[in-house]
C-alpha cells in the first residue's frame, strides 16, 4: 500500500464489476479479497489515529455519480465516499453495502475520476503526498486513446499509482510482490488456484506495465501488488504514529561551560491513546450520561457534605495526617526549568545495566545550525568514548517536573554522533533481597556434567547467529519487528466488535502468537540439549504433608513450651499463626507485642537485611531479660528459638551463635542463673555443624556449650561494671 510518512490523500479505486465476482468453487472471488485487503488497510490507518484522508471511488457500479460524468463518458463509475478522515463508517460500508454489479467499466476512466476527486477535493489543503490505489482483475475492456495524457497529469500532479490485482506477475511481466523487509513471505502459496489469464487480462497487465513504466521506469513493477501479497503484508495493525518532538535544552558542566543541545525520545513506552469512556447502553452517545460525586458522613442520616468542606489527608499508619492543596503546592519541587547539567564523570563499568529505568530513552544533538555547540558535544562525546567514561545527568524536562538523575553514554555512528540518556534509580528506587546461599548447601551443588549441559542449552538457545566465514552476525529474533500483541489483539477485537454487534469476539489470530515463538533453528538445535538436561535433572514429586493445626492453637498466643526439637514445622519452617498477626497489618519492625511473629515476618519480606531485624530482636530480648520477671523470662526464650530456628533457615548460624555466647557472658554477670537454667532445660544451644552445614561449631562444642562454667570471664564483668548495655552486646556481634 502507500506508504505514509506524512499526510496524504488517498483514493481507493475498486472494480466491482461482475467479472470480479468469478471464482473457483469453495474459494474466494477476486471481489471479496480486494474488500479484504482495503478493509485491512483502512483499519490500520483507524487504529494507527493517521491523519491521512481517504475517498473511495467504485467502478463497474449498475449506476453513475460522479462530476465527469456527461452523455456516454465516464459511466457506470461512483464516487462512494469523498475525501475525509477514515473511520468505522466506511469500514461498515465495504464490508455490508458494496456488492458487485452487473456492469462493466473503463478503468483508465476510473483513473480520470480518482484524479478529479484529488484536484477538486485537496484545495486548500496541504497534503505532502496523494496516492490511488486500484484494485481490478482487468477483465474489463478499455480504451488507449487517453493513456499518454493520464501519464502527463499524473506525473504533472505529483500522484503516485499502486495496482493489486488477483494474481502475482510473473518474470515475464515484472518482479511484483516484493516485500518491505519486515516479514519473510511464501510467493508460491495462492489463497486460490491459478487460472489461465485472458487474453483481455493480458492486454491489462501491458497497458498496466506500461503506465508503472512510464510512471517510474523500472521501479514502477514493484509497485503492481497481488491481493495474497497484500493480505500478508497487513495482517499486522498499523503502529500508532507519533511525531518525535525536539527537546531544545543547555548541556552545562559547571558554571561555565553551556553547550546548546536538542534532545529526541528514542525509545518510548507506547500506550493507546483511545480511552474507555462511559456511555449510554441504547444511544451510545458520551453525553447522554452524567457522573456526579457526593461526599456524605458516615452517619445514620449519611449528612451531605459540599466539595468546599472537604480536605485532602494523607494516611500514615493509622493516623489521618490533613493536608490541603495548598499545603501540597509549597510541597513541590520548585525548579529553574528544564535542566540537562553534567553532576560528573566516572567509568561506564561503574554504571551496570540493571540500574537503567524509566520508560524511555533521549538521543542528545548539537542545536541545528550551531557549529560552535557540534564542535563542543563532539568533543564532549569522542572524549567519552576514548577515555571509555560517562556523564552523570541532573535533567528536568520542565519546571514542573521533578529531576532525575541518569548516565549520558556516547554513541558514535558512520551517519551521527549523539549522547544516549538513560535515567538511574534514587535510593528508594532500589530493592534489596536477601536470599540464603547455594554455596553452603551441598544438595544444591551441580556436578560437572550438569554444568555443562546447561552451558550447552545456553550456547544452542543464542539468538544470534554468526557467519565466521563472512564475518557477518545476524540476529533471529529482532524485537524491534515485532508488534505488541496486546494492541494488535484489542485493535482485532474493537474492529469486529464495530462491524459485528451481536457476534462473539473471534479467536486470537494465529500469526500473533507465532509472532513471540521461538525461531524454528533455536527449537531445532536445543532439542539435544533439553534431553541430556531431562536425563541429568530427574523431577521427582514431592509430596507435602498439611499439618492440621487445632482450634486451640488458632485462637491463643501463648502456647505451653516444649522442646523445639517436639515443635511441629512446615516445610518452609513457618510458625504456627495466630488472630492476632492477621489483625496487626503490615509489619515494619519487631515490636514488644508480638516479636516473634514481627521477627519471622520481617526475615521474609527481606526488607532489610537478617542482621538488621536480629538487632531488633535482640533488643528485646535484652529489655525482657532486665525485667528479671520470669513472665518475661518465657517471651525471651520464645524470641530466642525463633531466631535460632530462621538462622538455620536462612544459613545465618553464625549470627545466632555470636548472639548466644554473648548472652551466656551477660546473663552470668548480670546473675540471671535461673534464667540461663531455663535455657540449658530447653536444650538451647549453638548450631553445629549437622544442623547447617556453614556452621564451624562440631556436635560436641554444641553440646559442652550447655555446661555449667566455674567462673564468668573477667573482662566481661569488667565491662558490664563500667557501664556496658545492649548496644555492647549489639557491637559484639
Amino acid at each position: 500500500m502507500a506508504r505514509m510518512g506524512s499526510k496524504a490523500a488517498v483514493v481507493l479505486c475498486m472494480d466491482v464489476g461482475f467479472t470480479m465476482n468469478n471464482c473457483f468453487p469453495g474459494k474466494e472471488s477476486p471481489f471479496e479479497q480486494a474488500k479484504k485487503v482495503m478493509t485491512m488497510f483502512i483499519q490500520r490507518q483507524v487504529f494507527s489515529e493517521s491523519k491521512d484522508e481517504i475517498a473511495l471511488v467504485l467502478f463497474g457500479t449498475d449506476g453513475t455519480e460522479n462530476s465527469l460524468a456527461g452523455g456516454d463518458q465516464y459511466q457506470n463509475i461512483t464516487v462512494h465516499r469523498h475525501l475525509m478522515l477514515p473511520d468505522f463508517d466506511l469500514l461498515e460500508d465495504i464490508e455490508n453495502k458494496i456488492q458487485p454489479g452487473s456492469q462493466q467499466a473503463d478503468f483508465l476512466d476510473a483513473l480520470i475520476v480518482c484524479m478529479d476527486v484529488i484536484q477538486r477535493e485537496t484545495v486548500g489543503k496541504k497534503f505532502e503526498k496523494r496516492h490511488i490505489e486500484v484494485f481490478t482483475d482487468l477483465s474489463s475492456p478499455f480504451s488507449k486513446d487517453q493513456v499518454d495524457i493520464i501519464i502527463q497529469n499524473v506525473k504533472k500532479s505529483g500522484i503516485s499509482l499502486q495496482f493489486f490485482l488477483p494474481f502475482p506477475l510473473g518474470k515475464k511481466y515484472g518482479t511484483g510482490d516484493r516485500g518491505d523487509g519486515n516479514f519473510s513471505l511464501d510467493h508460491s502459496e495462492l489463497p486460490f488456484p491459478q487460472k489461465e489469464i485472458t487474453q483481455q487480462q493480458k492486454e491489462g497487465i501491458q497497458m498496466v506495465e506500461k503506465m508503472m513504466m512510464s510512471l517510474e521506469g523500472e521501479d514502477g513493477l514493484d509497485e503492481i501488488y497481488s491481493f495474497s501479497e497484500s493480505l500478508r503484508q497487513l495482517n499486522v495493525f498499523k503502529k500508532l504514529e507519533r511525531r518525535s518532538m525536539p527537546w531544545p535544552c543547555q548541556l552545562t558542566i559547571g558554571s561555565n561551560l553551556s553547550i546548546r543541545i536538542v534532545a529526541y525520545k528514542s525509545i518510548i513506552q507506547t500506550k493507546v491513546r483511545k480511552t474507555w469512556i462511559i456511555v449510554d447502553a441504547r444511544t451510545l452517545k458520551k453525553e447522554d450520561v452524567r457522573r456526579e460525586t457526593v461526599y456524605c458522613l458516615n452517619d445514620d442520616d449519611e449528612t451531605e457534605v459540599s466539595k468546599e468542606d472537604t480536605i485532602q489527608g494523607f494516611r500514615y499508619g493509622s493516623d489521618i495526617v490533613p493536608f490541603s492543596k495548598v499545603d501540597e503546592e509549597q510541597m513541590k519541587y520548585k525548579s529553574d526549568g528544564k535542566c540537562f547539567s553534567v553532576l560528573g564523570f566516572c567509568r561506564s563499568s561503574q554504571v551496570q545495566r540493571r540500574f537503567f529505568m524509566g520508560n524511555q530513552v533521549l538521543k542528545v544533538f548539537a542545536a541545528k545550525g550551531d557549529e560552535a555547540a557540534a564542535v563542543a558535544l563532539s568533543s564532549l562525546i569522542h572524549a567519552l568514548d576514548e577515555l571509555d567514561m560517562v556523564a552523570i545527568i541532573r535533567y528536568a524536562y520542565g519546571a514542573k517536573t521533578n529531576p532525575q538523575v541518569g548516565v549520558a553514554f556516547p554513541l558514535i555512528k558512520e551517519a551521527y554522533e549523539c549522547l544516549v540518556y538513560v535515567q538511574l534509580p534514587f535510593m528508594e528506587d532500589l530493592r534489596q533481597y536477601m536470599f540464603s546461599s547455594l554455596k553452603n548447601n551441598k544438595k544444591c551443588t551441580p556436578s560437572e556434567a550438569q554444568l555443562s549441559a546447561i552451558d550447552e542449552l545456553i550456547d544452542s538457545m543464542s539468538l544470534i547467529k554468526k557467519d565466521e566465514e563472512e564475518g557477518t552476525i545476524e540476529d533471529l529474533f529482532q524485537t524491534t519487528k515485532i508488534p505488541n500483541p496486546e494492541f494488535q489483539r484489542l485493535f482485532q477485537c474493537l474492529l469486529h466488535r464495530a462491524l459485528h454487534p451481536q457476534e462473539p469476539l473471534p479467536p486470537v489470530q494465529q500469526h500473533l502468537l507465532s509472532m513471540l515463538d521461538p525461531p524454528t533453528e533455536v527449537t531445532v538445535k536445543c532439542q539435544s540439549s533439553f534431553s541430556k538436561i531431562k536425563t541429568l535433572f530427574p523431577l521427582t514429586e514431592a509430596i507435602k504433608k498439611k499439618d492440621q493445626i487445632p482450634a486451640q492453637d488458632i485462637f491463643q498466643d501463648n502456647h505451653e513450651e516444649e522442646p523445639s526439637a517436639k515443635k511441629s514445622k512446615t516445610e518452609e519452617g513457618e510458625a504456627n499463626f495466630s488472630i492476632s498477626s492477621l489483625a496487626e497489618g503490615t509489619v515494619t519492625k519487631v515490636g514488644s507485642i508480638d516479636p516473634v511473629g514481627n521477627f519471622r515476618v520481617l526475615v521474609r519480606q527481606k526488607n532489610a537485611s537478617f542482621e538488621e531485624v536480629s538487632r531488633q530482636l535482640i533488643n528485646h530480648i535484652e529489655q525482657f531479660l532486665e525485667t528479671n520477671e520470669v513472665p518475661y523470662f518465657m517471651k525471651s526464650m520464645d524470641c530466642i528459638r525463633a531466631f535460632r530456628e530462621e538462622a538455620v533457615q536462612f544459613s545465618e548460624e553464625q549470627c545466632f551463635n555470636t548472639f548466644l555466647k554473648t548472652l551466656r557472658e551477660k546473663v552470668e554477670v548480670k546473675q540471671l542463673r535461673h534464667f540461663w537454667d531455663i535455657v540449658v532445660q530447653d536444650g538451647i544451644t549453638l548450631i553445629s555443624k549437622d544442623e547447617a552445614s556453614g556452621s564451624s561449631i562440631t556436635a560436641e562444642e554444641a553440646k559442652q556449650f550447655l555446661a555449667p562454667k566455674e567462673k564468668p570471664n573477667e573482662d566481661v564483668v569488667a565491662a558490664f561494671e563500667e557501664g556496658g548495655d545492649v548496644d555492647d552486646l549489639l557491637d559484639m556481634i
